[in-house]
């Protein structure tokens, strides 16, 4: 465990953790840095604080995309990437300057409700 429930993003972290207790990771991430504030993985396999530098880059690049399609007004609220066993989402927060990133199994996990559990901790970060 790469968190505390002392901090911020470590309190969301858990909260993610107790309403969807099947998740495969999920990490809270400053965009500016690419840095994990606080992570969390039930497989060996992923490595959450690995994943977001990566994710930050997937941010950034969709955030430069929509200045170049001079998107004016819009702003990313999630990112989708389905994989043939799992489900990634980025959630990011109304400042645009962290995110959730989740990982659950596509196949156990609605998606509808992993995106709303993210909806609601990721206010928590604002």
């Amino acid at each position: 465990m790469a968190y505390s429930v002392n901090n911020p993003a470590g309190k969301v972290i858990q909260d993610v953790i107790d309403d969807l207790p099947s998740l495969l990771a999920v990490a809270v991430v400053d965009v500016n840095s690419g840095m994990s504030l606080a992570s969390h993985s039930n497989v060996q396999n992923i490595n959450p604080d690995t994943a977001a530098a990566y994710n930050t880059e997937v941010v950034k690049q969709k955030q430069k995309a929509m200045a170049a399609l001079k998107l004016n007004g819009e702003k990313i609220e999630d990112i989708l990437i389905s994989l043939t066993n799992q489900l990634h989402l980025l959630k990011l927060t109304e400042a645009g300057n962290k995110f959730i990133y989740l990982v659950v199994n596509a196949r156990d996990t609605n998606l509808a409700i992993a995106r709303e559990v993210l909806r609601q901790h990721a206010a928590q970060l604002n």
